[in-house]
């Protein structure tokens, strides 16, 4: 079952979306957003899932889909908290300081709580203020839960996950040192995301959902050109349910809580950092990421980060090539 919300008020219109992409149903009757889908998920999901049926079978009245029409899924949600499954992104930027990596960090997962009032659609700019602040996108999965008790369990984590999408996690570089420096976390450097525009149920995902990790490339372009294929599966070392029970430890997660994986990331072959795809790797999810590895193997870097003007896309297709959340197409631009 595939799930969008069209731009309509604060919180978007729930429409359930065809497998091909090409077509909607409204499902207003059912429930008018998709934050009380979720509330009430046990009651609803069965007649979303029926009407997604006869959407395929063309037995309902349908409309023509258009991914510029969507909001985020989740306009606003009540929750986004973002990890770092990627233990390789993590090791990059360590290094390219001169840090090294803690052992710890394979064991226990980080995790931040960024701003989620305010989503951006999936094809709506992303505005700064400033390219001066270091503008980088940030290709990731996400998951949707339901209600999650405090202290759960890896198994009630993944459990609880109702929904799965893409999002462009946006950062602003130059403003993160001096926040991590005085020892409270992010909060100005990390500005709204930008979600794909349908959500998908982990049954639609097939064989390529499996153990709580989505075994996917997902693709990143940045003005047209690829930058990024990593593999999501691979090497994510913490899967979404352990991100989940990370996030619940000392407190429940509401419904329409939004779980990210971190930056995807993948190492080469050897072991040796990721290439650019120009140089047959798998590229990059992030700008910064190929700036670390710039920085380790030239001693600086020399990819500037994102300027007004610049577009990044971020999808995801199957095995037979057809996309499967739609595509993050976000044009940065200044504010107003």
């Amino acid at each position: 079952m595939k799930l969008a919300s069209l731009k309509t008020g604060r919180d978007g219109r729930l429409v359930v979306v065809s497998n091909d992409l090409t077509r909607a149903t409204d499902a207003t009757h059912i429930a008018p957003t998709l934050q009380a889908a979720l509330d009430r998920w046990d009651l609803f999901a069965a007649a979303l899932a029926d009407l997604a049926e006869g959407l395929e079978h063309g037995s309902v009245p349908a409309f023509r889909f258009h991914e510029h029409d969507c909001a985020s899924p989740l306009p606003r949600a009540y929750q986004w908290v973002d990890g770092s499954a990627y233990v390789n992104h993590v090791e990059l930027v360590r290094k390219a300081r001169g840090a090294e990596l803690p052992e710890s960090f394979w064991t226990d997962p980080l995790m931040y709580q960024g701003t989620s009032d305010a989503n951006i659609g999936p094809r709506d700019p992303v505005r700064v203020a400033s390219e001066d602040y270091g503008i980088d996108c940030e290709a990731e999965i996400a998951v949707i839960t339901g209600d999650v008790p405090a202290g759960a369990t890896r198994e009630q984590g993944l459990a609880a996950i109702r929904l799965v999408m893409l999002v462009n996690d946006v950062s602003l570089r130059n403003l993160i040192p001096a926040e991590l420096a005085k020892g409270f976390g992010f909060l100005q450097s990390k500005p709204p995301s930008a979600f794909s525009p349908v959500a998908v149920t982990p049954d639609e995902l097939g064989s390529a959902w499996k153990d709580g990790k989505l075994h996917l490339p997902l693709l990143t372009g940045i003005n047209g050109q690829p930058f990024g294929k990593p593999e999501a599966g691979e090497e994510m070392t913490f899967d979404f349910g352990t991100l989940i029970a990370h996030a619940a430890k000392t407190r429940p997660l509401s419904a329409g809580t939004i779980v990210g994986s971190g930056t995807v990331s993948n190492r080469d072959p050897d072991g040796s950092p990721g290439r650019p795809i120009k140089s047959g790797g798998r590229g990059y999810s992030c700008i910064a990421e190929l700036r670390m590895v710039e920085t380790i193997r030239d001693g600086a870097p020399k990819t500037p980060f994102l300027a007004f003007g610049d577009t990044v896309r971020i999808e995801m297709r199957d095995q037979k090539g057809h996309s499967i959340f739609g595509a993050i197409e976000n044009r940065i631009e200044p504010v107003a």
